[in-house]
């Protein structure tokens, strides 16, 4: 098979790394990739968002199968115009995307489905939603409604911040068309989860949890970015919880959206909160998470093709998947200053010296290679450090002491990640 693989960032090279080992893939090409994964795929450059490209070179290189990473060539409807050209793609159509696109759209959802979620109430007015903040009780969550690049939610302690979030999305406009509305959400209290499965429209299958870490500094602090770090398994995820999740949140999304003629083919990404009253939905992603891909991939035992052409043909009933027992940890290196400004082009050594033990690879996110070849920074969040052990302790051991033989001076990361699972004995 040639396989296309959409997108630049950590996700997809946690994508490649696993398709390039399944012995059906002859081909493997990733558009536009980065300097990783261009030793496991062929990368070409194309832009995520440049659909007529991704759909011309498609047809010219016969592609058995596209695999789209990001969520904004998915709301922009390259799924579609890939089936227009009787390309087959593992990923959802524009309209099943507005689980992601429109946080608004997903609130109203949820209460049709009797899905549980926290409460919220959307805005397309400033005032409105201003004097809707003075009523609310703190803390309270602020969503800009569209895509933001996991950059559009703030928890807000004071009215302060919470008006500030609003006039950021709505008046100063930090988010673009995204922010036309705004979702004001009850804050809920319990631990975070991100729970993942496979959907052909209609037959569900269950991946493995995962838990990450939105700040971007230690302890939860600091502005949120697009994942600083992940584990899986998360130890509050058993196998009970995982069968509530399925039937109250996942199985009831994907059938009532085929009820209401968006059939969900993909991976659906529900984000949790694991309150006293159970888990509730926060948010859902359309698409594999990341940095909770890379550690996914490390623990997938069995050849993830089969099941991605499942989901694309309607097949999935016939697909099962196996994952190892091991933990995995995933230590995201970024750009100093990163979520806010940093520079680029920065030298990166060692990487082989951190691959040096098998249980480690190094996924690239933000690399590119300068004029000598040489590899460098070209993004935020640059470098995926992930490690798998018997446990998540053993796997964080491994993580950070790959971590410390990268000779990257303009590098930072977070040294807690992982820290509340590997506390928690198996």
């Amino acid at each position: 098979m040639k396989v296309l693989v959409v997108g630049s960032g950590g996700r997809e090279h946690a994508l490649c790394w696993t398709i390039a080992a399944s012995p059906l893939c002859d081909a493997l090409y990733c558009a536009p990739g980065n300097a990783g994964i261009a030793s496991d795929a062929q990368c070409v450059p194309i832009s995520p968002e440049d659909i007529p490209a991704l759909v011309a070179f498609s047809k010219q290189q016969a592609i058995d199968l596209v695999v789209v990473g990001p969520e904004a060539p998915l709301a922009a409807g390259l799924v579609d115009r890939l089936g227009e050209h009787g390309i087959r793609v593992f990923g959802p159509t524009a309209d099943a995307s507005v689980l992601e696109s429109s946080k608004a759209f997903t609130k109203d959802f949820c209460v049709r489905h009797r899905i549980p979620a926290a409460g919220s109430l959307t805005f397309g007015d400033l005032d409105r939603a201003l004097a809707h903040l003075r009523r609310c009780t703190l803390p309270v969550v602020v969503k800009a409604d569209g895509l933001a690049a996991g950059k559009g939610v703030t928890v807000a302690t004071s009215l302060e911040s919470a008006e500030a979030a609003v006039r950021a999305a709505m008046e100063d406009r930090v988010f673009g068309p995204a922010g036309d509305r705004v979702v004001i959400e009850e804050f809920l209290e319990g631990v975070e989860a991100s729970f993942f499965a496979l959907s052909d429209g209609t037959t569900t299958l269950p991946l493995a949890a995962a838990q990450d870490h939105k700040r971007a500094g230690d302890g939860d602090t600091g502005p949120n970015t697009g994942g600083m770090g992940a584990f899986s398994p998360p130890p509050a995820v058993d196998a009970v919880l995982s069968r509530q999740v399925m039937e109250t949140i996942i199985e009831p999304a994907v059938a009532g959206m085929a009820a209401e003629g968006r059939p969900f083919r993909g991976v659906l990404f529900a984000g949790l909160m694991l309150t006293d009253e159970g888990p509730k939905l926060i948010e859902f992603n359309v698409r594999f998470g990341d940095p909770e891909c890379q550690v996914l991939m490390a623990r997938l035992r069995s050849d993830l093709l089969p099941a991605l052409l499942a989901c694309a043909d309607g097949h999935l009933r016939h697909v099962d998947l196996r994952w190892s027992d091991d933990a995995a940890v995933c230590v995201v290196m970024a750009s100093r200053g990163y979520p806010g400004s940093y520079r680029r082009g920065s030298p990166i050594r060692a990487i082989e010296d951190a691959e040096s033990d098998p249980d480690v690879v190094v996924f690239h996110a933000g690399t590119a290679a300068d004029a000598e070849g040489a590899l460098v920074s070209s993004g935020g969040r640059v470098l995926g450090v992930t490690a798998t052990g018997a446990d998540v302790a053993s796997a964080r051991s491994r993580a950070y002491r790959a971590v410390g033989r990268i000779n990257w001076p303009d590098g930072t990361f977070r040294t807690d990640i992982a820290a509340a699972g590997a506390a928690v004995t198996p």
